[in-house]
């Protein structure tokens, strides 16, 4: 809270003079008696006691009344942000070798859950340097033999990492395989048409009556477009050619980080009845072919064996991709003079009662 005019207290200083002069005169009535040897020896009423009561409530409402006068308000910071962000596609391999497990800080994770846990710190943050990327587009696509689109891109991330967190290796073997080529074509005609979605969706909202969510997602622009690419293996399936795909990434301006997961040392846990049995995954990653498609657009490639390795390379990726954010705050104010006028008519209203009934006097 604050003060609107503040010299306005100035006016408490007068408060112990007006005391003052109210004590100093001390008799406001009288009746002449021949002589007050007779009253001085009679008890005093607990009214006569009680009776400096109402200069006190008169000093408090006339201090109530200088602080309404000094306009006590509080006031709200608003911000209005204009965001220059980028438009992140994550394509996320979930073929079945993706089941071979990997270390996650000691614990044995298969390679999937280990990308979605360092993933969602990459897009929401967390305490080891990790910002997250709340001010840019973020979209999810996976892919096995078949490249699906399951988020698109948002500025509002918590259903984007519920659908990450439910994302799971395919179960039957007709949809095994991976199709990076596929998978890099439809990340990349996504991000080719953010901008028109962006505004698709602005239109939406504003017909639906959810005119600030429209302002937010219309004052946000497109700085860059990146797709990050993570797989454990090689192109078996679909129709487009990886690099082909690359290709036209680069010539839409969008930039690929390819990221190759697992190790020549990595190993599928089988549990039968006859108990857990750890069986070799081998490796059949395509390095080569990773970094020739990261070097047609501008990006790198990483390998990750672990899920620190998987940290530092998106740690490195999420240094990169810096998001501008400009933001112009001012302040909104709620008078609050009210409360204490309010409080001092209530005194002011009791005292003159009480000088009207229990602390009568007469004449």
């Amino acid at each position: 809270m604050q003060l609107y005019s503040p010299w306005v207290l100035l006016l408490f200083l007068a408060l112990p003079i007006m005391a003052f002069v109210r004590l100093r005169k001390k008799r406001t009535a009288a009746i002449r008696f021949p002589s007050l040897t007779d009253m001085k020896n009679c008890l005093v009423s607990w009214r006569v006691r009680f009776r400096p009561l109402l200069l006190i409530a008169r000093l408090i409402c006339i201090g109530l009344l200088i602080v309404a006068l000094a306009r006590p308000r509080k006031g709200t910071v608003l911000s209005e942000i204009s965001t220059e962000g980028v438009a992140i596609e994550v394509v996320a391999d979930r073929s079945g070798s993706m089941q071979a497990e990997m270390d996650y800080y000691g614990q044995k994770l298969n390679r999937l859950e280990v990308l979605k846990k360092v993933f969602a710190d990459f897009i929401g943050g967390n305490r080891k340097g990790l910002a997250g990327r709340s001010n840019d587009l973020v979209g999810l696509i996976t892919f096995a033999r078949y490249a699906d689109t399951i988020c698109p891109l948002v500025l509002s991330h918590n259903v984007l990492l519920e659908f990450l967190k439910n994302t799971e290796i395919v179960r039957f073997r007709n949809e095994d395989g991976t199709a990076i080529g596929d998978a890099i074509a439809l990340a990349a005609a996504r991000l080719k048409k953010a901008e028109d979605e962006l505004q698709q969706r602005r239109a939406q909202l504003i017909h639906a009556g959810e005119k600030n969510l429209a302002e937010q997602d219309g004052g946000f622009k497109i700085a860059g477009k990146v797709i990050i690419l993570l797989t454990d293996g090689v192109n078996n399936a679909g129709e487009r050619d990886p690099l082909q795909a690359a290709e036209l990434a680069r010539d839409w301006g969008i930039k690929i980080y390819t990221i190759g997961i697992g190790s020549s040392q990595a190993y599928t846990t089988i549990r039968t009845p006859l108990g857990n049995y750890k069986v070799p995954a081998g490796q059949d990653l395509d390095e080569r072919l990773l970094k020739a498609i990261a070097d047609k657009t501008g990006g790198f490639y990483g390998r990750a064996d672990s899920a620190k390795t998987l940290e530092k390379i998106v740690e490195r990726i999420d240094k990169l991709e810096k998001t501008k954010v400009k933001s112009i705050q001012y302040a909104q104010y709620a008078e609050l003079f009210g409360p204490w006028a309010f409080a001092a008519l209530s005194i002011l209203t009791l005292e003159i009662l009480a000088g009207c009934t229990v602390f009568r006097k007469s004449p």
